[in-house]
């Protein structure tokens, strides 16, 4: 009997060595009468319709099994022991799912002996994924060297406007996730310090249109996910790497306004990074590391207003900023056991900059500069972040539970240093703002594998608390409003639970899944703000639904159907009630009072699949209620110069309907070419609404309805002696926004990589922005003025990027 098995065993083992796939098929053998494990029996996976051996394993003492590295397909699985009838099961691997549980095939004890097995079935069936896309960052050489926002720019479907806002499909509404999970480097749902995460530590990003569930239901445009690089070889390991750069080198789209300073040309700019991994059984250290040194980089906002008693001015904030950052990421994994794994980590993240501007005000009526302001602003950001992550592993494969607390503290301190020196005012006054954020998130999450898709569940808390201080040094004729008050407190706690189930059969697939979220939010004011009688705090409960269905027309065709409900939650900045003064003539402050947007989000998607590419098309509609956007508004509580307040508002209602289109082509082994087109049409309702700062006056929003597309081209190239060309073109046509439309803009993106050192080396130059023509400019029309605003910010780097692994 030892002899037959250990022969077994070296069949089954020789047959597993076929096997080359990434899915695992997992279950328990056991006796039919008595209920108890049957050990050693055997396990074969025959394809089908071959009916060929691919793998299999023998049983452990507790009857249970596992066989791991199959391909996408169909296959039969064949459970036998001597004495025992032997039983076939019929198994999809597809798309959606790595592990399969089969549960406990129980065989009948029989005398006779066992007949032959027969094997009948469909050929492999090749699942496409409808419901996210996938983006391998090494692929993207135009930005080598740049940072995670960098290559999100030539990504179909994603813009990014000069704030560093990811927009997907016409919404910047946008959920950041790390690894799967929220993370205080994008800020717990929100974008910042997108552009401080090297890509160079990102192994893929992924956009998920229509998330399910399991993902916490911020986000109306839906979600990105960026994956980062993980060490799988045992040792020590890592990679070193310098990135040198130059930004705005060539002439800016608008001469410079007449000051001592103007904008900033030829930022140069330092990133040297380290990376290292030592992994052994039981341990596996981390660290990544990163330094960025930036001189003169500018941000460059132009304003012209036109009033509609004749007065016409153009402005200029030459933002130019000087930044050390420094990011460090690390922790360890501990594989207590087979089935047990605990990962601690932590992210420290700090930055200092410090912005000069001198603002030009010129009356273009009389050709004239009439005043002149300049500011200094010294910042200080960063956080702290750790985490304690535990994983445990059940008997089947794929059968997971995960526990994580995180807790973070953020910070920001930031002075402005205010003078006006011109006939318009003579004046110094300083603002300093301290906000301590403190946010603690507790989840707990489980997979359970089914024999045709999975179930899962988890819930998930989340408290944040950020308190700012606001202290005003008002000099002579202070621009500083008065009453605001030297301090506020916001809250924001969050109880969540979802179930999401997944069903996965030959011709279709089917997942649904509801999210519960009990959300309750304050934002207590000094008692001494004039402008914000009451308080705020509100609460609502609401559920999220997903559901989609995929039809298999054949190997190379899918169809999809989704419905999803989101929620775009307000945030603390969107609310601070403190101004800021880059600009005293076109002042940004905040909105107290402002409430979530909900998005009720309809789907129909195909792809196509062919031996050398495939194309992807869908089309989609959002309703969304009581959208929240920056509103332009007269301000005449000051006679002596003009100021137009720049505030978040609700505003009622609106819709996003569009196509989006992806082609990808292998033109031959030297050549692949990949192109996305996004067309949709932006409805905004009329709504009329009330301004309460810095006092109570009407808004108007006209109702518009405006087509718009944009395109994006990649060509990658090989080249011979190791060399890799790539060539980006972007296009974004004309968009309606609230008050008006935002204009045409393009960029021209060029990489070329080179490896060496045998491999374990790579050089790369890049430019983005050839031509220094994706700056942005928006049109506002509003009842007592128009406005034509530019921002030509640093979207024009060159750069030289060597990283060498070892």
């Amino acid at each position: 009997m030892k002899h037959y098995i250990f022969l077994l065993a070296l069949m089954l083992l020789s047959a597993s060595l076929t096997a080359q796939g990434d899915n695992t098929i997992s279950g328990k053998v056991s006796e039919a009468s008595a209920n108890e494990p049957l050990p050693y029996s055997s396990v074969s996976v025959f394809s089908v319709p071959d009916s060929t051996l691919v793998s299999g394993v023998i049983t452990d003492e507790e009857g249970l099994f596992s066989i791991e590295g199959l391909r996408k397909g169909k296959y039969s699985l064949h459970f036998s022991f001597v004495g025992y009838q032997p039983r076939n099961v019929d198994v999809l691997l597809g798309e959606l799912n790595t592990y399969f549980d089969v549960g406990t095939i129980a065989l009948e004890a029989v005398s006779a002996q066992l007949d032959e097995v027969v094997v009948e079935g469909q050929r492999e069936i090749v699942s496409s994924g409808l419901d996210q896309k996938s983006f391998n960052v090494d692929n993207i050489l135009s930005q080598s060297g740049g940072s995670v926002l960098d290559v999100m720019k030539t990504m179909p479907g994603v813009t990014v406007d000069q704030e560093g806002k990811v927009i997907l499909r016409g919404s910047d509404k946008v959920a950041v996730l790390i690894d799967g999970k929220q993370s205080s480097l994008t800020g717990f749902g929100n974008q910042k310090a997108l552009d401080n995460i090297p890509a160079a530590n990102i192994e893929r990003i992924e956009i998920i249109n229509n998330p399910s569930a399991k993902y916490d239901a911020s986000g109306m445009a839906g979600i990105i996910n960026i994956i980062y690089k993980k060490e799988k070889e045992s040792g020590f390991s890592g990679d070193v790497g310098l990135s040198l750069g130059l930004g705005a080198f060539s002439a800016p789209p608008r001469e410079d306004l007449p000051t001592e300073l103007g904008s900033f040309q030829n930022n140069p700019k330092a990133i040297p990074s380290l990376n290292l991994n030592y992994r052994t059984p039981k341990l596996n250290y981390f660290l990544q590391s990163q330094v960025i040194l930036q001189e003169a980089l500018p941000n460059n906002e132009f304003t012209i207003r036109n009033y509609s008693d004749g007065r016409n001015t153009i402005s200029q904030v030459p933002e130019n900023r000087r930044q050390v950052h420094y990011i460090l990421n690390g922790g360890v994994d501990w594989n207590l056991d087979d089935n047990n794994t605990l990962t601690f980590s932590g992210i420290y993240d700090f930055e200092r900059h410090v912005d000069t501007a001198q603002v030009a005000y010129i009356d273009q009526n009389a050709e004239r500069r009439y005043r002149y302001y300049a500011w200094n602003e010294e910042e200080v950001t960063g956080y702290i972040n750790l985490s304690a992550q535990y994983k445990h592993k059940f008997e089947s494969a794929g059968h997971t539970l995960d526990a994580g607390l995180q807790y973070t503290r953020g910070w920001e301190d930031e002075t402005y240093s205010l003078n006006d020196s011109s006939a318009v005012r003579q004046g110094k006054d300083k603002t300093n703002i301290l906000a301590i954020e403190h946010t603690t998130t507790a989840s707990i999450d489980y997979v359970k594998p089914l024999m045709s898709g999975r179930l899962e569940a988890g819930a998930k808390v989340r408290i944040r608390r950020l308190p700012v201080e606001y202290a005003i040094t008002p000099g002579e004729n202070s621009i500083i409003y008065p009453d605001l008050g030297d301090w506020s407190r916001w809250g924001e706690d969050l109880y969540a639970a979802y179930l999401n189930y997944i069903l996965e059969q030959p011709f279709y697939d089917i997942e649904g899944g509801i999210r519960a979220e009990q959300t309750e939010v304050f934002y207590n004011l000094d008692p001494a703000n004039a402008y914000y009688p009451t308080n705020d705090a509100y609460d609502y409960f609401r559920l999220f639904p997903n559901i989609r269905f995929t039809y298999k027309i054949n190997e190379s065709n899918r169809l999809s159907a989704f419905y999803n409900n989101r929620v775009d939650r307000t945030g603390e900045p969107e609310l601070r009630v403190f101004p800021k003064f880059d600009d005293p003539e076109l002042l940004k402050v905040g909105n107290p009072y402002l409430r979530p947007q909900f998005t009720q989000t309809f789907e129909l998607a195909y792809k196509y699949l062919w031996a050398t590419g495939s194309m992807y098309v869908a089309g989609f509609h959002r309703i969304i209620e009581d959208p929240f956007m920056r509103i332009f508004a007269i301000d005449s509580s000051n006679t002596d110069y003009n100021i137009i307040n720049k505030t978040y508002q609700n505003t009622g209602g609106a819709t996003n309907t569009g196509v989006e289109l992806i082609l990808t082509q292998d033109i031959n082994e030297f050549a692949k070419l990949s192109g996305s087109f996004n067309w949709y049409n932006n409805h905004i309702d009329a709504y009329t609404g009330t301004i309460l700062f810095p006092y109570e006056r009407p808004f108007n929003i006209n109702e518009s309805d405006d087509n718009t597309w944009d395109f994006k081209l990649n060509g990658l190239f090989n080249l011979p002696r190791d060399i890799q060309l790539q060539l980006t073109g972007i296009y974004y046509a004309p968009k309606n926004i609230p008050q008006g439309e935002q204009l045409s803009r393009s960029s021209v993106d060029l990489g070329i990589k080179k490896g060496m050192m045998n491999g374990k080396g790579e050089l790369t130059f890049s430019i983005s922005d050839m031509f220094y023509n994706f700056g942005i400019r928006q049109d506002i029309v509003e009842e007592a003025f128009t406005a034509r605003y530019e921002n030509n910010y640093e979207t024009q780097v060159m750069r030289l990027d060597f990283n060498y692994k070892f």
